[in-house]
């Protein structure tokens, strides 16, 4: 079975562009709940914008974050927090056709705050020990809500945004009902601790991150967010988030045998055009020339 990858995209923004995708239902024109199916392995990376919680009905889908792999089988689900890019691995059982099937939803925090006050819930408390990714099985009414859904993707576009806002409120009460605690967790940023600027910039400069998600991951507001990198950093997050893509992308010019087009993606540029004129403001020299500029030395 053959694998095959891809470059990071924003999801659920870039989801037009994911092969085998047998529907969306949308959202204020956003998709919102997706169903997929494969046959063979895929794997790539992907920032999400929302929340996500991907369920799996049969195959195996594999996600790393860091230094951690989380693998969901047939019957489980997975919440990963929005804000994060992760990698993905998606292949099938050998005893199932190597068939992947599963259903991505994303919960924005608008989403999210509906529902509690559609709910009645009180404002939830602080989690602790909230965590970027959580793995746990699906429950029988999960089981049957999902097979809910699957006449709705027979025709799409003809679904109506309320509907598919009220579907997502059932989810949403399913999983309160069967894992509050995971609930607590979609209204949390991942990190409180104010220490870990650094090491949140360090980890995510190579994502196509803006300027609410870092802020986001920091557990601070925007202001304090500016604040607090501008007394570290001595510049702007955003300057000090293109300088260290520039200084990444000079290294693998230098190091490394890849094109121009795929360093420019791999450290979270989207524009190749914009990437050699920024380049060349900080470098002197378009990419391209940079790289020629080097091997000439090494030769002479």
């Amino acid at each position: 079975m053959t694998m095959r990858s891809s470059k990071m995209v924003k999801v659920p923004n870039e989801l037009v562009k994911f092969p085998n995708k047998k529907g969306s239902l949308k959202l204020d024109g956003m998709s919102v709940i997706e169903i997929c199916f494969y046959t063979q392995g895929i794997k790539g990376t992907f920032f999400l914008q929302d929340h996500l919680l991907l369920i799996v009905k049969s195959g195996v889908y594999t996600v790393r974050f860091g230094d951690q792999e989380y693998t969901m089988r047939s019957n489980e689900m997975m919440f990963i927090h929005k804000s994060m890019g992760v990698e993905y691995e998606k292949a099938g059982e050998p005893d199932s056709d190597y068939i992947l099937d599963y259903m991505m939803f994303f919960l924005n925090e608008k989403i999210v705050d509906e529902f509690l006050k559609f709910a009645g819930l009180k404002p939830i408390c602080p989690v602790n020990d909230v965590v970027p990714i959580t793995v746990f099985p699906i429950n029988d009414r999960i089981g049957s809500y999902i097979e809910s859904l699957k006449p709705y993707f027979e025709h799409p576009d003809e679904v109506q945004e309320g509907l598919v806002r009220v579907k997502l409120m059932e989810l949403l009460f399913h999983i309160a009902d069967s894992n509050d605690r995971l609930l607590h967790q979609m209204m949390q940023p991942i990190s409180k601790d104010r220490g870990s600027i650094t090491k949140i910039m360090e980890e995510n400069f190579m994502n196509p991150v803006s300027l609410n998600d870092l802020p986001y991951l920091s557990g601070r507001s925007l202001a304090a967010f500016k604040r607090d990198c501008q007394a570290i950093y001595n510049t702007s997050p955003l300057k000090w988030v293109r300088n260290r893509r520039l200084d990444k992308a000079k290294e693998l010019l230098a190091e490394t045998a890849l094109s121009v087009t795929d360093i420019c993606f791999s450290t979270g540029f989207e524009n190749i055009a914009h990437f050699s004129k920024v380049f060349k403001e900080r470098f002197g020299l378009p990419p391209s020339a940079f790289r020629r500029q080097l091997r000439l030395k090494k030769d002479a």
